[in-house]
């Protein structure tokens, strides 16, 4: 059966990100057979507008909804769609003009129910963008542990850049209430039911990852808190990893107090740490500034998850709270 695609998108007060999402669609030329759906989630800054712009041009269906928050919005845009294979994006996303073709070669040779692929800087993007996708995808840090594999065991697809065929979609019922986590969520159920799951090394896209140092924050915070929760649903995907965040707040904390107290040798290995990721991340981005801003944001996520985490752990893991009681601002109704 022939695959045809398509792209689910939500989006929320986001215009300008439509604009340049589509533009970038616009510039890609694929011949595959593809469609857009954008799922306007209750904005009062619609993106009507913009996308009326690219209507001759491109294969666009356009609904708006009430805001019930980006996993039901999804749910909302598959169900309307009219291909059998869901191409799930956020609204910050620039397509690479290779993605489509990448991932029908891969599914062509290696098909999958569902399939996550990675997550880039584009040129284009600002130093604070570039500085965290730095630390959200290197290996040095809490990046490096998404997992990058083939055949999906540690691997969860994010709703940012991932695919599911509209047979998974229907037997799961698509994503959850949660977010974040709605994502690896429905991937760990994607997989319960008996779906093969892949990564797809080449199938990056550009995530501009709106975002201030305070909304970094916010959202690593976030992704600490929901991490306890997804364990409690499914006992499988934990993983002593999760807890470096937390174990690297006590790392800091011991090195700084005995470097003052004791011997400043103490303070070497976190010193060293910190002057690995500096280089690395400047060598990367050819860029001495972003080098720095990369450790201000390697600070911001290991203390914003690793702080999260631990709280969450011990009133949803030690104390079997209701995550819902708990922490309801992580839920939708």
């Amino acid at each position: 059966m022939q695959r045809r695609y398509s792209f689910i998108i939500p989006v929320f007060n986001r215009p300008q990100e439509i604009q340049e999402l589509l533009e970038s669609f616009a510039q890609a030329h694929w011949k595959l057979p593809f469609e857009i759906v954008i799922v306007e989630d209750g904005s009062s800054e619609t993106s009507e507008a913009v996308i009326q712009q690219f209507s001759k041009q491109l294969p666009i269906t356009y609904f708006y909804k009430s805001n019930s928050g980006p996993g039901d919005s999804r749910n909302f845009g598959m169900k309307r769609a009219s291909g059998n294979y869901f191409i799930i994006l956020d609204s910050d996303i620039l397509m690479p003009k290779t993605y489509l073709p990448t991932v029908d070669r891969f599914l062509e040779d290696q098909y999958v129910d569902c399939y996550g692929g990675a997550d880039a800087a584009h040129q284009s993007f600002s130093p604070l963008q570039k500085a965290i996708n730095f630390v959200m995808t290197s290996f040095l840090t809490t990046g490096g542990i998404r997992g990058k594999k083939q055949r999906v065991n540690s691997f969860e697809p994010r709703s940012f850049n991932m695919g599911i065929s509209k047979k998974a979609f229907e037997a799961t019922g698509g994503f959850g209430t949660i977010h974040p986590g709605e994502d690896p969520d429905l991937s760990q159920r994607i997989k319960a039911n008996g779906f093969t799951t892949a990564f797809i090394p080449n199938a990056a896209v550009y995530h501009k990852r709106r975002i201030s140092w305070k909304k970094f924050y916010t959202q690593v915070r976030k992704f600490g808190l929901v991490r306890p929760i997804l364990n409690s649903w499914h006992p499988k995907s934990a993983k002593i990893t999760y807890w470096f965040p937390t174990c690297f707040i006590l790392f800091v904390i011991a090195s700084i107090g005995l470097g003052i107290f004791v011997n400043w040798i103490f303070l070497i290995p976190l010193l060293f740490y910190i002057l690995l990721v500096f280089l690395w991340s400047s060598l990367q981005n050819r860029s001495m500034y972003i080098g720095g801003l990369s450790v201000v944001a390697l600070f911001i996520q290991f203390f914003g998850y690793g702080n999260a985490f631990f709280w969450s752990t011990w009133h949803i893991i030690w104390r079997k709270k209701d995550p819902k009681t708990q922490f309801p601002h992580l839920f939708f109704e």
